[in-house]
């Protein structure tokens, strides 16, 4: 006879739906309780208020559950020793009674003998004292007839003694007790069982129990137990509502606080605090207040002796233009007729001549930067090749580049780089960077590279001079300011062009970086959106030199560079720094005398 084993079956398609349905619940099930989460401790950490009450509710909840713990065991302990003492001397009591009286009986046979066990057993039955109690009789293992079966009342059976009580009866004539577990229609409740032994006619040996339902007990403490939770609970909230008022209270005015110092901190100078009462946090309002106000009027002040200063200087350079233009004309007429004169007019013919030129950049760019502080300056804006810009400076720029015998290098890629700008502003940016490194650049070639990619284009003007400190690159930008006042210019700035040179970017919504450090000369970067208005957010040029060391890159090679802001701070110096005591290939290298170090350290200027 053979047999063959059942093939697997595949699963039906409800129990499949099942188990995708009991994984799309727990999945969405561990969402919720995340996002729960989450917003609670988002919560947590954002309000002191939130904070506060739930600790001292979750403090309040542990120290009455603790509280609560040690009172209900106290009392299930008392009640319960109670109850013994009551139920022990009662048992104790009817157990010796009912044994004394079997012990004296005389009967001789079953019927009898039955009939003693009924009679005297009545007086065990019924209610105790304060517990209701029932009794149990069963044959002990022995040798000799039985007159009287196993008897109990109630709805109890010989299986409610435990065995090692009735090991314990067997072995001795004294009365022993248990805790047991007591059977009540379909719920158990605790209980205790006291039992001896007995002898009956015709000297047979019986185990006689008494039990005691405690269920009654266990409800008093169940009770108990449910009004002490109760009370609790309400506790906790009145708690709750106790430490949520008191804390409003003080937070409050420290919310209001925060809200209108970041009013303040907005420009709204005229907000101020609510101040009620005349307590500890009203005088922190009035105090706030106060600060507040003082604040308002030195902004003010400061804002108006600003608006004075501007309208200043903007007044100035205006009043000036007239008579610096006469003077100029007649600078211009001495200018041209000095090879007429004697030695000494000649030269002073031309120093006046250079200085009027000089007045007259200064006062150009004052009234340049009067219309950055009013507000007016604006963009006549074209799409032009960054490139052409580039050569335009250059040439400008290359006979004084060969008189400080710096040599001018330009990298272009193929096609230009087209991008919608002002090129009256952007060649000005350029003119001051490239004069800028040729006057810092102690005569070494000087990078200029151009570069674009889809979102921007950029040119950086990298020197190999005496550089500057991370100090002074956080300074190049601002107006006037000069690393080391004594350095002698050689181009005649006014000390505005950085500063002027940032304001043009920024109306281009550009960048202009610069990185630096001493001995090793500096690189200006700028970066202008290919067109007005979009956000450019890398450059395609590398504002430290050290990027690009060694590397070959494909002229068709699209790369992009991090933006570092306006003024970073770069400390770092590359392996082999081309300094002014480092010559070209093809040049000399500069004699030092002995003890002379190239110690460096000015800073680029306008």
């Amino acid at each position: 006879m053979t047999g063959t084993s059942p093939s697997p079956q595949a699963p039906e398609p409800g129990e499949e739906k099942t188990e995708h349905g009991s994984g799309s619940f727990v999945r969405r099930s561990l969402a919720t309780v995340k996002q729960a989460k989450d917003a609670v401790l988002s919560r947590w950490s954002r309000s002191l208020l939130f904070r506060t009450v739930a600790s001292a509710v979750l403090l309040s909840a542990l120290a009455l559950l603790a509280a609560g713990a040690f009172l209900s065991n106290q009392i299930a302990s008392g009640l319960f020793q109670e109850r013994f003492h009551q139920v022990e001397s009662e048992s104790v009591r009817g157990l010796n009674q009912v044994k004394a009286i079997f012990d004296s009986a005389a009967t001789t046979d079953r019927a009898s003998t039955h009939s003693l066990v009924t009679n005297t057993l009545k007086i065990l039955e019924g209610d105790g004292a304060l517990v209701p109690r029932d009794f149990v009789l069963v044959p002990l293992p022995g040798e000799g007839d039985t007159y009287v079966g196993p008897t109990a009342t109630g709805n109890l059976t010989s299986r409610v003694v435990p065995e090692a009580l009735s090991a314990q009866i067997l072995e001795s004539n004294a009365i022993y007790w248990q805790s047991i577990e007591v059977k009540s229609g379909n719920s158990v409740g605790p209980g205790l069982i006291f039992g001896t032994r007995v002898t009956l006619p015709p000297g047979r040996e019986y185990g006689l129990y008494l039990v005691y339902d405690l269920s009654s007990v266990q409800n008093t403490l169940d009770f108990i137990n449910r009004a002490m939770a109760l009370v609790g609970a309400l506790l906790l909230l009145v708690v709750g509502g106790i430490t949520w008022y008191v804390t409003r209270a003080v937070v409050r005015p420290v919310a209001a606080a925060a809200q209108v110092s970041e009013k303040l901190a907005a420009g709204e100078l005229q907000e101020r605090m609510i101040v009620k009462g005349e307590d500890e946090i009203a005088r922190l309002g009035s105090s706030f207040n106060h600060m507040a106000q003082s604040l308002q009027d030195q902004i003010n002040q400061l804002a108006t002796l600003s608006q004075m200063q501007q309208r200043f200087v903007s007044d100035v350079s205006h009043e000036l233009r007239t008579p610096l233009t006469t003077v100029r004309m007649a600078a211009e007429v001495l200018h041209d007729a000095r090879e007429d004169f004697d030695p000494i007019n000649k030269r002073s013919a031309e120093l006046l001549y250079n200085q009027v030129e000089r007045f007259q950049i200064l006062l150009n760019d004052l009234l340049e930067v009067s219309r950055f502080d009013a507000g007016v300056a604006v963009l006549d804006a074209e799409l032009t090749d960054l490139v052409a810009v580039a050569r335009r400076v250059i040439d400008a720029a290359n006979p004084h580049a060969e008189a400080m015998g710096s040599l001018l290098r330009l990298s272009t890629p193929v096609g230009g780089c087209i991008a919608e700008m002002d090129s009256r502003r952007i060649e000005r940016v350029v003119r001051n960077l490239i004069m800028n490194a040729i006057e810092h650049g102690e005569g070494n070639p000087i990078d200029i590279s151009v570069a674009g990619n889809d979102s921007a284009v950029a040119i950086s003007v990298r020197d190999r001079g005496i550089g500057m400190s991370p100090e002074a690159s956080t300074r190049v930008f601002d107006r006037f300011w000069r690393a080391d006042p004594a350095r002698a210019r050689t181009t005649g700035g006014s000390g505005l062009g950085l500063s002027i040179a940032m304001e043009d970017t920024r109306l281009h919504s550009g960048r202009l970086e610069a990185w630096g450090e001493r001995g090793v000369g500096s690189c200006f970067r700028l970066t202008l959106p290919r067109m007005l208005g979009e956000t450019i957010t890398n450059s395609p040029l590398p504002l430290e030199p050290i990027v690009l060391a060694g590397a070959v890159l494909d002229r068709d090679m699209v790369i992009t560079f991090p933006l570092t802001g306006e003024i970073p701070i770069i400390g770092f110096k590359p392996k082999a720094p081309l300094t002014a005591a480092e010559p070209e290939p093809g040049r000399d290298a500069p004699a030092l005398a002995d003890g002379e170090q190239n110690s460096g350290g000015q800073t680029p200027d306008a």
